[in-house]
């Protein structure tokens, strides 16, 4: 194009005015930069944004604080029974005294300790078959049927067998709540392993990789989503199952004091049980969350 221009330019009689020449279309649109032609063309409607939008600090926060302010609002207009369900200030008000008393302090600090052993206990054993069983046909054979059998068998159908086994002791409450973790960590672990794609394993083959550096490189990040699904919805198994186990002849532990408040209709201490439940189940979820984000920053997603 410049070529072209040049030549018809040099042909031009001397002392003429060089003949005009238009440019292609080509070479206008180019010219032109991209903010002027967007302004010069007002109907192309910008891209449309599909994704969530970006996240706000703490926004997590804004149901359960939505939550709280429905239910000061119906216990100060007189729609909620005291003797049913008691206001915000009562709870909190009830908190004090048995914080000043030591009573919840004693009893969180028990089911913290049921809980954490169970969920630990859990994971390691969830983390372990789903190892096994994803990566070895034989094990696959050997643990995968079990435990999809137990799957389909609710942890609390098993606890009158347990109690026959363990007792009513602590290690009862420990095996209930491990044995519910260990299943949900194992499917979503293993789901995660088997769904790695063939072609790592290939070229991990074809590389001569070690088994350990197999394990390092394509393993463990193939299967860590899978992972950190199973570990969220194993914390919430293992309060939902504290629940359960510290209502069976437990002395100690939130359940047992929730139980104990079911039986002089002292609504208020059962809401401070389920209140401290559910500040430890989203604590702990947002904990895994954190560790998830920070463990996975190498993907992008739409939860960014």
């Amino acid at each position: 194009m410049t070529d072209a221009l040049t030549d018809v330019r040099t042909l031009a009689p001397a002392g003429a005015p060089a003949p005009a020449v238009e440019e292609a279309p080509a070479v206008r649109k180019a010219a032109v930069p991209a903010p002027h032609a967007a302004a010069a063309h007002p109907g192309v409607r910008r891209r449309r944004r599909l994704g969530p939008g970006k996240g706000v600090p703490f926004g997590r926060l804004l149901g359960p604080v939505l939550v709280i302010g429905v239910w000061w609002a119906a216990s100060a207009a007189g729609y909620l029974d005291p003797r049913i369900l008691s206001g915000p200030g009562a709870v909190v008000a009830t908190a004090v005294e048995l914080i000043a008393d030591g009573r919840l302090q004693g009893n969180v600090l028990v089911s913290l300790q049921r809980a954490g052993s169970g969920l630990l206990l859990g994971v390691g054993a969830g983390v372990l078959l789903a190892v096994t069983a994803g990566l070895s046909r034989t094990g696959e054979y050997l643990v995968d049927g079990p435990l999809q059998i137990k799957r389909a068998i609710p942890s609390l159908a098993m606890l009158p067998l347990l109690i026959l086994w363990l007792g009513i002791g602590e290690q009862m409450k420990v095996t209930v709540i491990a044995l519910g973790v260990a299943v949900i960590v194992y499917i979503n672990t293993y789901a995660s392993l088997t769904g790695i794609d063939s072609r790592h394993v290939e070229l991990a083959e074809v590389l001569e990789l070690s088994r350990w550096t197999f394990l390092r490189k394509v393993v463990l990040p193939g299967s860590l989503p899978g992972f950190f699904v199973g570990l969220r919805l194993g914390v919430t198994s293992s309060w939902l199952g504290l629940i359960v186990v510290e209502q069976v002849n437990a002395t100690s532990g939130i359940g047992y004091m929730m139980f104990q408040a079911q039986q002089y209709a002292q609504s208020d201490v059962i809401i401070v049980g389920l209140v401290a439940y559910g500040t430890f189940g989203f604590a702990s979820d947002a904990l895994v969350r954190a560790v998830e984000r920070r463990a996975l920053s190498w993907r992008r997603t739409l939860a960014g």
